[in-house]
């Protein structure tokens, strides 16, 4: 059941080059996911071989937003949510789909 530590995908421009050129791949995990953890949860929900694991915590920005409400303005700020990114490099020979995999489960 490790492979819940697995939140999502990071589907970008940037690892879709990285897919194809070096076959990396990124993924949102849980904070408390260690590596060896991420690369037996990977390795069981899509049945590849990891070779390598990096992780990185990323740290939520803050932000800032200005409404008009009847006629005044309110400038209020917030502060996104800090996740944890991993990017995994698989073995020569594996690849992942996510188009044809149910990614969600």
């Amino acid at each position: 059941m490790d492979y819940r530590l697995i939140i999502e995908p990071v589907l970008t421009e940037k690892m879709a080059i990285l897919q194809e050129r070096e076959n990396k791949y990124a993924f949102i995990v849980e904070k408390s996911a260690n590596k060896v953890q991420i690369k037996r949860a990977v390795e069981e929900k899509f049945e590849v071989v990891v070779s390598k694991v990096a992780t990185m915590n990323i740290d939520g920005k803050l932000k800032q937003m200005t409404t008009k409400s009847n006629g005044k303005t309110i400038r209020t700020q917030g502060k996104r949510s800090s996740y944890k990114k991993t990017i995994i490099t698989l073995a020569d020979g594996y690849s992942i789909d996510f188009v044809g995999e149910g990614v969600d489960s």
